[in-house]
């Protein structure tokens, strides 16, 4: 296992680096939290136009033909510098099972526009009782003629109100177990019988509840087999859960920096806080759980890279990944005393994500009951 960077994945993170900082300050993140849209279209066209829309699609369908660690590296650097917007909602949740499940035809009408940018994804899987398992899928699609006719609700729907498209998570039969009779579809979101409700949120993420009165879409919508759907979603949650990572890992570096500066910088009693044993111990905590949350994400990702992904390794690093994201923000705050708290420092919009990372993916519970299937508990 090599966790080095090829001379590709270092020029990304580069390009990355530099183009976001520029592009996406934190007065910049600031103002897209009080956008109605929650992202700015122009920094969408030109993170398009970058190729990171369609980083990991074949060239053959406008992309660059990179690999699964490739997205890693550029989502750490998007989680660095927070960046707003339906990246993970259009990417990692909907782009991927269809470059991986989508007939012909739907991956030639669907991922070109993503990687030009010209199209944005909602993932809805959730309902009412909030949880990602197979049990909890209550919405029904049954079958009348050639079409399927959707009815029920999903809650927790990010980047729903901008999506052209929602890849749906359904009920067309009952099964044997939970998981059979799971079914994928694409919907349009601008359908009459669709209906976006925002939900607030604290973390100031875009979260909505989606109703399906009636909708009637084809067979042709049906991403993968009928029935046979809950591999799928199992593909998608694991991919979510490391790519969520990736995120919080480059969040977690940010919130380090950020801190240990100020502690170099920040004179009380004629000395940097730095420079006291308290202080020290903090950013040394603040270390040690941000190396643990980069290398549980590199050992999670190499496996899915090379086909064969371990649920308790991913499992492993969300669980990680989460606690250590908020106890980082918790240990930066009291380093930096009550101006952290507030939204005018930068450190604030960090912490103010952290439970919308936490749940995005699986929260810590889910993983941690995941690990101890693993462990034939």
């Amino acid at each position: 296992m090599d966790f080095s960077f090829t001379e590709g994945q270092e020029m990304l993170r580069t390009l990355a680096n530099d183009f976001l900082a520029k592009e996406c300050s934190k007065a910049r993140v600031r103002d897209l939290d009080k956008d109605e849209r929650g992202y700015d279209p122009r920094l969408w066209r030109s993170m398009a136009e970058l190729g990171w829309m369609g980083l990991v699609f074949p060239e053959e369908y406008g992309g660059m033909n990179a690999g699964f660690i490739d997205l890693v590296v550029l989502m750490e650097e998007m989680g660095r510098c927070i960046v707003p917007g339906p990246f993970f909602s259009t990417i990692a949740l909907c782009a991927l099972p269809l470059l991986e499940y989508g007939s012909d035809a739907q991956r030639e009408e669907f991922l070109p526009r993503i990687a030009r940018g010209e199209s944005i994804w909602a993932f809805a899987v959730a309902e009412p009782a909030g949880g990602y398992n197979a049990s909890q899928v209550q919405l029904r699609a049954a079958r009348e003629g050639a079409d399927y006719v959707i009815q029920g609700c999903k809650m927790f729907v990010a980047d729903a109100d901008e999506a052209d498209h929602i890849l749906l998570v359904g009920r067309t039969t009952d099964g044997k177990t939970p998981e059979d009779g799971i079914t994928l579809f694409i919907v349009e979101r601008g359908e009459p019988n669709v209906q976006v409700e925002p939900i607030p949120i604290i973390g100031g993420d875009r979260q909505f509840r989606v109703s399906f009165n009636g909708l009637a879409v084809p067979e042709c919508s049906v991403l993968g087999s009928p029935g046979k759907g809950w591999q799928i979603v199992d593909f998608i949650l694991q991919r979510a859960a490391v790519l969520k990572c990736a995120e919080i890992s480059g969040a977690c570096r940010a919130v380090l920096d950020m801190t240990s500066n100020y502690a170099k910088e920040r004179i009380q009693f004629e000395r940097p806080i730095g420079s006291f044993q308290a202080i020290q111990h903090k950013l040394a905590d603040m270390l040690i759980d941000t190396d643990a949350v980069r290398y549980l994400l590199y050992q999670a990702a190499w496996g899915i890279s090379t086909g064969s992904p371990s649920a308790c390794n991913i499992a492993a690093a969300k669980a990680k990944a989460n606690e250590a994201y908020q106890r980082i923000c918790i240990e930066a705050i009291t380093a930096h005393g009550a101006i952290g708290f507030t939204l005018d420092h930068d450190l604030g919009l960090y912490y103010r994500r952290v439970k919308a990372a936490q749940f995005a993916g699986g929260d810590t519970d889910l993983h941690m009951d995941a690990i101890a299937a693993y462990l034939g508990l």
